[in-house]
């Protein structure tokens, strides 16, 4: 079983940055693919940001349109953890930011994800 767990949301003003963080506990941390999801109020949950597993070099990340240049994803293999560093916050990233991990599948669908955490709160205020 893999357990998940982020932290760093928090308030900040718009233009502001923060560094979400999610540590992950069993599985093959070096198998797994991860990304971030978020949530805002009365909306669906959609894609943030991905990085392959380990073995997968075809690309290195992969990046909702609203968020390219913005936010980089990351992935520290020997601690087990993941993060993803917000800058130039906009108050439309307000939202529950989730941390996903799973072993297959495309890094841009929920679905592809069998392994969530229970979120982070970020709000960006104006």
């Amino acid at each position: 079983q893999v357990q998940l767990a982020e932290s760093g949301g928090r308030l900040v003003q718009t233009g502001g940055s923060l560094r979400l963080s999610c540590a992950v506990n069993g599985g093959t941390f070096s198998r797994l693919h991860m990304g971030w999801f978020r949530q805002a109020p009365g909306k669906e949950r959609e894609f943030v940001a991905a990085i392959p597993w380990v073995g997968d070099r075809t690309n290195p990340s992969y990046y909702r349109d609203s968020v390219k240049g913005r936010f980089t994803i990351s992935r520290d293999n020997a601690k087990n953890a993941g993060a993803l560093q917000m800058n130039s916050l906009k108050p439309e990233d307000t939202a529950v930011y989730y941390c996903a991990a799973g072993y297959s599948g495309s890094y841009v669908d929920s679905r592809s994800y069998e392994y969530w955490g229970q979120g982070t709160q970020v709000t960006v205020s104006s």
